[in-house]
């Protein structure tokens, strides 16, 4: 549940620079951690990288 919720806050926090394709309400479940954690690491910036990489875990 951890990992759910910090991919919640990472989606809204990094909406415009990672995933501005999407839409901003966009609901995130289980099966998205992945995903988020990917986009996050390949178009975030250092910060997002490293999110991105705890999320992995």
């Amino acid at each position: 549940m951890v990992r759910l919720r910090e991919a919640r806050r990472a989606y809204r926090l990094y909406h415009a620079r990672c995933f501005w394709s999407c839409p901003p309400n966009l609901d995130i479940g289980m099966a998205d951690v992945a995903w988020v954690a990917e986009q996050l690491m390949k178009h975030g910036g250092r910060e997002a990288w490293e999110k991105g990489a705890r999320l992995c875990r």
